[in-house]
């Protein structure tokens, strides 16, 4: 087979590239940019473009497909090159479908938890050598690349993201994979460029549901409200299995599961809600409940997930990918709870679309209350970048509900700040899905005044 990807440096794009050029098939690409660590890993399996840049003439009849990324445009000339010559054209979740379609698929949904439910889940199917293909969002422990696509496995576990296959394809990436096993992890407002109102956000996972093979497996969390009705109004024949908080107990700061008292590496109501979201998968796929905690105990965490950046008997300093309002919201009260004695200094950065539109700012009202001192950052830039009016301190300040809260855009004065606190039995939290304009955070950490 031959294979052309049209943006080849995305996160799942270079990471499907690879996994296909490890099958043996005859793969090439190209995009305008590519950022480590795709650089590197393209380049260590010969796949990196000797040029930047978009050619028309890398596309021809002898291609069996071409793949195409979210990052291309409509007009771009590669595309335009195929659509004229009828080269077969798959967004990359249509192409995980045509690899899997023949396999147990099961598809992880939900606004927030997916990477880790599927983490969790890859986890201990490794933990037990099972044989099985996947696609992750995030690069693991003890995992090459992001995704693995084989003709043997007989499963692929698939972390579902909502948002949009590729530019000539609008559908959310999970509509497509039609699951057999299928999780939805909670429904919070998010992608508001793409789905403007809470109720066209929903709709994507009623549809979700009714994608997912008759007679198939819906596990989901029964403490949304929201989700819990949705799911009970659903036609779909499915088998619905609801989960929530398991048993647990907290002590010297490690939380354990009950009754049999496992000890786990991770920590936070929300992170225990994915552990039996995962253990539900893991019943569906013939792994007992002992088995699994058994695995899960050694199970640290996905990157950039409560990801401990340093720690000692006074501080931690954590990274955390949370962006979205609940996100934000459950992983300061996760840090509150596992650390009563501790103070908590939490930042964020905002820098996506929703969450630097005014009218969904809103949204994070009352969500860092819990921290002792709560800061977000924004850089200035991005705004530059969308081309939207900047935020005043007050503005931030009313949106969070919270007056004392303090703002920074400017990256310098922000680290300066955070250097000046005192950390004596202190908590810091830096939270982002961008990277604080180039912070190195585990340098800050090292530099914290105890």
């Amino acid at each position: 087979m031959r294979i052309h990807f049209i943006a080849i440096g995305g996160s799942a794009m270079h990471n499907l590239a690879i996994a296909l050029h490890k099958k043996g098939y005859q793969i090439s690409g190209s995009d305008d940019v590519i950022f480590e660590p795709a650089k590197s890993r393209l380049d260590k399996y010969g796949l990196l473009p000797s040029e930047m840049g978009w050619d028309e003439n890398r596309i021809s009849t002898d291609l069996d497909a071409v793949i195409l990324g979210m990052h291309a445009r409509i007009d771009n000339p590669e595309l335009l090159k195929a659509q004229e010559l009828g080269v077969k054209i798959y967004s990359y979740p249509e192409y995980i479908y045509e690899q899997s379609k023949d396999k147990l698929r099961v598809v992880i949904g939900g606004s927030h938890g997916k990477t880790t439910i599927t983490s969790m889940i890859l986890h201990v199917l490794n933990y037990y050598n099972r044989d099985f293909d996947y696609l992750v969002g995030a690069q693991l422990a003890g995992f090459e690349t992001m995704v693995k696509v084989t003709e043997e496995a007989p499963v692929m576990i698939i972390e579902g993201d909502e948002y949009l296959s590729s530019p000539i394809d609008r559908r959310p990436k999970f509509h497509l994979y039609k699951a057999n096993v299928a999780v939805i992890s909670g429904i919070a407002w998010d992608h508001i460029n793409v789905f403007p109102t809470y109720a066209d956000y929903t709709l994507q996972f009623e549809k979700f549901i009714d994608t997912i093979e008759e007679n198939g497996t819906l596990i989901y969390c029964e403490a949304d409200a929201d989700l819990n009705k949705m799911v009970g109004q659903s036609k779909a024949r499915v088998n619905k299995i609801g989960y929530a908080i398991p048993a647990h107990q907290i002590e010297n700061g490690v939380t354990y599961l009950l009754p049999q008292k496992t000890a786990l590496k991770v920590f936070g109501d929300h992170n225990l809600m994915n552990l039996n979201a995962a253990k539900e998968v893991c019943k569906a796929l013939n792994i007992g409940a002992a088995e699994f905690d058994a695995a899960i105990s050694s199970f640290t965490g996905a990157a950039k997930r409560l990801e401990v950046i340093s720690a000692d008997e006074s501080t931690n300093v954590y990274k955390d990918f949370a962006h979205s309002p609940s996100k934000l919201k459950a992983t300061i009260d996760a840090v509150k709870a596992q650390f009563e004695n501790r103070n908590l200094v939490a930042c964020i950065e905002l820098h996506t679309f929703s969450s630097l539109n005014k009218d969904f700012l809103k949204e994070y009202a009352g969500a860092m209350n819990q921290a002792d001192e709560a800061i977000v950052f924004i850089d200035l830039k991005s705004f530059e970048q969308k081309r939207m009016k900047p935020f005043s301190e007050e503005d931030v300040q009313q949106a969070f509900a919270n007056l004392k809260l303090k703002f920074f855009n400017d990256a310098a004065k922000l680290k300066s700040y955070l250097l000046s606190l005192n950390y004596k039995d202190t908590n810091l939290l830096m939270m982002s899905s961008g990277n604080y304009a180039g912070f190195d955070l585990p340098e800050l950490a090292g530099a914290l005044e105890k």
